[in-house]
C-alpha cells in the first residue's frame, strides 16, 4: 500500500486518470496474488503471478486514449504496469527491490518532466488543419510560410470541396516557431478554419 501510495500521490498531483487509489489497489492486488501464488501453487508457483501481467495489461489499455494525431495515457498505463511489478516484488519477499524500484519510478515521473519539457520546447510535432479558398498555389504558399518560421513540413491529406481546400500538415520545430506560425495564421484573412 505504501509503494502504491508513494507513486499514486505523484500521479494524483498531476491529475492523471490512474491516481492514488488505483495505484494503491494495483500494488496491493499484485502483492496478494503473488503471495497466493507462492502459497497455493507449491509445484508451480508462477501460475497465478504470471496472470497478473495479463490482467494489468487490460487495466493499462483502458488508460490509453487517442485524440486526432496524439496518443495520451501511455505513461499512466506504464505506471500501472510498474506498480504491479513492485507489488509482486513485495509479495515475493523482495522488499528492498520494491522500494528501490518505487524511488526509481518517482525519479522518472517527477524529475524527468523537466527534461521532457525542455525537449518539447526545442522540437515538437503538431498537426495543423487549414480551410481556405482554393487556388493553384495555396499549398505552396502555406508551406513557404511554414519553412520561413523554420518548421519541418510533412504534408498530409488535402481535400477540395467546391471552392475550398482543406489541408492537413504535421509540422516539427521549436515552441517559438509554432507560436510564431500560429500568430501569422490567426491574422491571415484567407483562412476560414484553423485547427492546431
Amino acid at each position: 500500500m505504501v509503494i502504491g501510495l508513494i507513486i499514486g500521490v505523484e500521479r494524483e498531483y498531476r491529475s492523471k486518470p490512474a491516481g492514488l487509489r488505483t495505484l494503491m489497489l494495483v500494488s496491493v492486488g499484485s502483492c496478494i496474488f503473488t503471495m497466493l501464488s507462492v502459497k497455493i501453487g507449491i509445484n508451480n508457483p508462477d501460475r497465478l503471478a504470471a496472470n497478473i501481467i495479463t490482467g494489468i495489461g487490460f487495466l493499462g489499455a483502458g488508460a490509453i486514449f487517442k485524440d486526432d494525431n496524439r496518443v495520451s495515457g501511455l505513461t499512466t498505463a506504464t505506471t500501472i504496469w510498474v506498480c504491479a511489478a513492485l507489488g509482486m516484488s513485495v509479495g515475493s519477499g523482495y522488499i528492498f527491490l520494491a522500494f528501490a524500484g518505487a524511488a526509481a519510478v518517482l525519479c522518472v515521473l517527477s524529475l524527468l518532466v523537466f527534461a521532457e519539457h525542455y525537449i518539447d520546447t526545442r522540437s515538437g510535432t503538431r498537426g495543423y488543419r487549414i480551410v481556405c479558398v482554393f487556388t493553384h498555389n495555396t499549398l505552396e504558399y502555406y508551406e513557404k510560410i511554414f519553412n520561413d518560421v523554420h518548421l519541418e513540413v510533412s504534408r498530409g491529406t488535402q481535400t477540395v470541396e467546391a471552392q475550398n481546400i482543406t489541408g492537413h500538415w504535421k509540422l516539427t520545430g521549436s515552441k517559438a516557431s509554432h507560436d510564431k506560425l500560429i500568430t501569422i495564421l490567426l491574422n491571415d484573412p484567407a483562412i476560414k478554419e484553423l485547427d492546431f
